[in-house]
């Protein structure tokens, strides 16, 4: 046996002997956030990820907290790092694209979630959270043919029906659980 392929084996075995301590780990941390302590949650994350840089969940969880206490410029940055290192993990896509739109960045939103969508078809919270999208943009769209003048004349018309598929202050396009990604517990992982 080479020294490469033995080295190798025994890269592998030092992971598998990891493993339990990160789902431990994992654990801890949504304890925490269950228990209503982001920050605390936060922490831990963080001191994980120390360990395990190439971890997606924990990266990820930490997205989602940084969110939760308010920190946003530092989510989109952690989703962001997360979309360049993980480009077929679709949930962090989902993620960036509910913080763009919550700040009314409809544009930056359609284009992670049109990310989501090619990194999973069969993603469909991705899809109807494009769907709000292109809502919120046609919306827009039929506000600024209003302003323009007569021309725009069935614009308020469509205007009120989008209007009236949100509702009151819905949310263009909800963060999604404070899950980790589906695909990255084990490939991503062990990149």
């Amino acid at each position: 046996m080479n020294r490469a392929r033995v080295r190798h084996l025994v890269l592998a075995a030092l992971a598998l002997l990891t493993l339990p301590a990160l789902a431990d780990d994992f654990s801890d941390i949504q304890q925490l956030m269950k228990a209503g302590q982001p920050a605390q949650a936060l922490a831990r994350t963080e001191q994980a990820i120390t360990t395990t840089p190439r971890d997606a969940r924990l990266r990820f969880l930490k997205g989602v907290l940084l969110a939760d206490l308010g920190r946003r410029s530092e989510a989109v940055q952690a989703y962001t790092e997360l979309t360049q290192d993980f480009p077929e993990l679709p949930e962090p896509y989902n993620n960036l694209a509910a913080l763009y739109a919550a700040t009314g960045d409809y544009d930056k939103a359609r284009a992670a979630l049109e990310s989501a969508v090619r990194a999973n078809p069969g993603y469909g919270t991705a899809y109807e959270n494009l769907g709000d999208v292109y809502l919120r943009l046609a919306a827009q769209a039929y506000t600024r043919a209003q302003q323009l003048g007569p021309d725009g004349t069935g614009a308020g018309a469509k205007l009120a029906q989008v209007r009236q598929l949100f509702g009151p202050a819905r949310p263009a396009v909800p963060a999604a659980a404070p899950a980790a990604p589906a695909a990255s517990s084990a490939s991503a992982a062990a990149r």
